[in-house]
């Protein structure tokens, strides 16, 4: 098998630099807004699986403890 010849790290760091400079960053006031979205969304989300959870283990409980 032919040997490959190991490019130094340097250049890696420096095109890693150069891909980050292409990259269009968003300003921090519409980063906050959508953080502070993602996190209002992921509470009322998990509220509602949480009520849902407790219906049905409620409706379960209910369901097992009937006597016929």
């Amino acid at each position: 098998m032919g040997q490959t010849e190991k490019t130094p790290k340097t250049s890696w760091f420096h095109g890693l630099k150069q891909e980050f400079m292409k990259i269009s960053w968003e300003d921090r006031k519409t980063v906050v807004r959508q953080t502070i979205a993602v996190v209002a969304v992921s509470v009322v989300v998990g509220l509602i699986i949480a009520l849902l959870d407790w219906m049905i283990q409620y409706g379960v409980d209910f369901l097992l403890g009937l006597k016929f």
